[in-house]
């Protein structure tokens, strides 16, 4: 409850302390001078709430409840409503707003919270987890969610989900590039969906090689991730594609030392790191030397796809352009911004 002037504190508690009373809750006030007020109820069945009351015209109120979902949630909505009904009462039209938020659902056996990379909670609709393993190099999981189709999530990393066609598109050069009988290598893509779309292109020969892709995230794409990856994992050899269960950065610098050229490069290792300090992050590093291996290994008409990060993260976005003026031969960029449906945010390819 934000007020338009400062609080009363003792005279909030006093109206607020018999809706706590008559739930049987046990109560202890903390009272700091010129701070306000923290009141804390405690029930006996373990439930308990925290009242601050902040004298510059702030009053939160949060619950939390073990019991049954739905039942609880009764509980904490009805209480609530006598919370707001007293405060109106009290304020008489002098509150700001009311923001209830909704209840975040802890302990249960499907995580449905997951961050943001620019810091924000989002909450998905997941309703079953697929497949959660440990490799030797990551946690892996796929969860189901009624909006998106299965999602990989590696070491707590959203990946992609099978609704994320936009994501491979973008990373792809939005349908503009013609990779009918060309050389194209790509870097990471363990889910399979760059492989899957780019072999229905007629190249030439795809070569998918990583250092963070494991036999594990292998398997359980090919089983779990079908509408992404379609049948391309089934088999590490096509037709016109291998798949390189290997470290990228010594087959890159083989390439180079053997001369072996690509049409198209594209970087699905992973995205433009959220530190702006690249002199001390280690990622900054490695997505250089990739950078740099890259370009070696690339005709001088070839093309580099990546994606960037949460176009928020505008530093950091604004240093990696930087770092393609450091290369050691010139190029030339550009950038798109798509929607990816499960990241629920916009990312620059």
């Amino acid at each position: 409850f934000p007020l338009n002037h400062a609080a009363d504190c003792n005279a909030v508690l006093k109206a607020l302390q018999p809706i706590f009373q008559e739930q049987g809750m046990t109560e202890t006030v903390h009272n700091w001078e010129d701070h306000g007020y923290l009141a804390t109820y405690i029930k006996k069945n373990g439930s308990f709430a925290n009242l601050r009351i902040h004298p510059h015209g702030v009053v939160l109120v949060d619950l939390q409840s073990y019991s049954d979902y739905t039942k609880g949630r009764e509980e904490v909505d009805q209480l609530l409503n006598k919370v707001e009904e007293r405060m109106k009462d009290l304020f008489h039209g002098n509150i700001k707003r009311v923001k209830r938020l909704p209840a975040i659902l802890r302990g249960g056996v499907i995580d449905r919270y997951w961050p943001t990379a620019d810091g924000r909670l989002v909450e998905y609709d997941i309703d079953e987890v697929v497949y959660d393993e440990d490799s030797p190099f990551q946690n892996i999981k796929i969860l189901h969610s009624k909006q998106f189709g299965n999602i990989l999530i590696l070491s707590g990393d959203v990946n992609l989900a099978e609704s994320d066609l936009a994501y491979t598109q973008a990373i792809m050069g939005s349908g503009k590039e013609d990779y009918t009988g060309k050389e194209v290598l790509i870097l990471g893509g363990g889910d399979g969906g760059i492989l899957y779309e780019i072999v229905k292109l007629k190249p030439k020969m795809v070569t998918m090689v990583a250092s963070n892709i494991d036999q594990m995230v292998i398997d359980g794409c090919k089983k779990y991730m079908r509408k992404t990856c379609g049948d391309v994992l089934d088999n590490l050899n096509g037709e016109c594609y291998q798949v390189l269960i290997e470290d990228c950065i010594p087959v890159l610098k083989r390439y180079a030392k053997e001369g072996r050229m690509f049409d198209y490069v594209i970087n699905d290792l992973t995205a433009v790191p959220i530190s702006t300090s690249p002199e001390e992050d280690s990622t900054w590093e490695f997505l250089r030397l990739i950078l740099d291996l890259s370009m070696k290994v690339l005709k001088q008409d070839g093309k580099y796809f990546t994606q960037g990060n949460c176009i928020n993260l505008t530093d950091a976005l604004t240093l990696y352009e930087e770092q393609l003026s450091r290369l050691y031969c010139p190029v030339e960029f550009s950038k798109e911004t798509v929607c990816v449906p499960s990241y629920m945010e916009l990312y620059p390819y």
